[in-house]
């Protein structure tokens, strides 16, 4: 159980409430610095995978905690963002990204329980919306336009990504939900 790809894993669990407490830090880089903790965290991510591969190191408990250290981080992120800039503008992208990540779990978790895991499996689509949420909650969160004078408009370049990656959310939504429908139609019997 405790390999190295795991033990990431477990570090990215315990960097939320340290992500948390450097973004209300009473300190001018705050927010900055809670970016940098998330873009970490968001390494981290990549690399436990690409360890459990490369050291044949994949484990039941990595599998399933895996995606419930990224979905309890980047909802963590969703909440500050809508927190700090307040705004609709933010708050509609960020329910349809979380409620996309409960509904996409749920129909994960009913079709393995199917033996169906495969119809619903990880897409280049869900990869795409990954990496552009990741990036906006990334600029987002940062909170910087201009760094040193110049203008480098990481706020701007988060709002565009978190419109793609809503967007992908919902398109891969119903991607999967059509892979999925002819499970999700057939009747039970009992």
């Amino acid at each position: 159980m405790w390999t190295i790809p795991n033990i990431i894993t477990v570090i990215r669990v315990l960097l939320i409430p340290i992500f948390v407490a450097v973004y209300f830090l009473d300190w001018q880089w705050a927010h900055q610095a809670a970016a940098f903790v998330f873009w970490f965290a968001a390494i981290t991510d990549w690399f436990d995978g690409y360890l459990a591969r490369k050291l044949q190191q994949s484990t039941a408990f990595g599998a399933f905690l895996d995606p419930v250290a990224d979905k309890l981080i980047v909802a963590t992120a969703l909440i500050l963002i809508t927190h700090t800039y307040a705004s609709i503008w933010i708050t509609v992208p960020a329910i349809l990204l979380l409620a996309r990540e409960i509904y996409i779990s749920a129909l994960r978790e009913w079709m393995g329980q199917k033996g169906l895991q495969d119809t619903v499996k990880v897409s280049f689509m869900g990869k795409a919306k990954t990496m552009a949420q990741m990036l906006a909650l990334i600029g987002l969160l940062s909170e910087l336009e201009y760094f040193m004078g110049i203008p480098i408009y990481w706020v701007t370049l988060g709002y565009i990504l978190l419109y793609f990656a809503a967007i992908l959310s919902f398109w891969s939504m119903i991607s999967y939900t059509l892979a999925a429908w002819p499970s999700l139609s057939k009747s039970e019997s009992k």
